[in-house]
């Protein structure tokens, strides 16, 4: 998957992981779903990608579920 970043904040969210709340590093990116190279211009979504600053678990969220 290829990404982009579109925008980048900080903000607290409760890590699972952690078991807390912890400041997280949270992003927009626009991914592309597809492995088929002349499907991927068509295949990219946005999701929202969280990362734990405490743990470095990561999450990512598609925002559009079309």
């Amino acid at each position: 998957m290829s990404a982009t970043n579109e925008g980048q904040d900080e903000m607290a969210e409760r890590c699972d992981n952690c078991g807390r709340e912890t400041p997280h590093t949270v992003s927009v990116q626009i991914m592309t779903e597809s492995s088929r190279p002349e499907n991927a211009e068509y295949s990219r979504e946005p999701y929202r990608v969280s990362e734990c600053r405490v743990c470095g678990t990561q999450t990512a969220l598609r925002m559009n579920n079309a």
